[in-house]
């Protein structure tokens, strides 16, 4: 009975001795960090006016503004007044197509 759980604490403390050493990238760390400061710059991404709104047309107008966060606005939706330099947001029609991008 000693010897079986000397074997388990054994194989106990070997495997808490290999937590955390997977050296793997986390899939979620892989998307391009946005620029140092957060400040959104809306002339930048100008050129998303007319796309749809699809998840990657967002996040790409996002990192490419230099935002930390980005909001859709849609028709009639009720929204905070708050000017936040660090959010760009983006207008859509009816049918998820952007129609403005600026920051606030």
């Amino acid at each position: 009975m000693r010897q079986t759980a000397a074997w388990s604490a054994l194989a106990a403390s070997l495997l808490a001795g290999c937590a955390g050493t997977d050296t793997r990238p986390n899939p979620i760390d892989t998307r391009p960090a946005p620029p140092v400061g957060g400040i959104c710059d809306a002339a930048l991404v100008q050129n998303v006016v007319g796309q749809g709104s699809t998840a990657t047309v967002v996040e790409q107008a996002r990192v490419r503004s230099g935002a930390r966060m980005v909001r859709i606005l849609r028709p009639g939706q009720v929204i905070t007044k708050e000017f936040n330099t660090q959010r760009l947001n983006l207008e859509v029609d009816v049918g998820g197509r952007i129609i403005d991008a600026r920051c606030g």
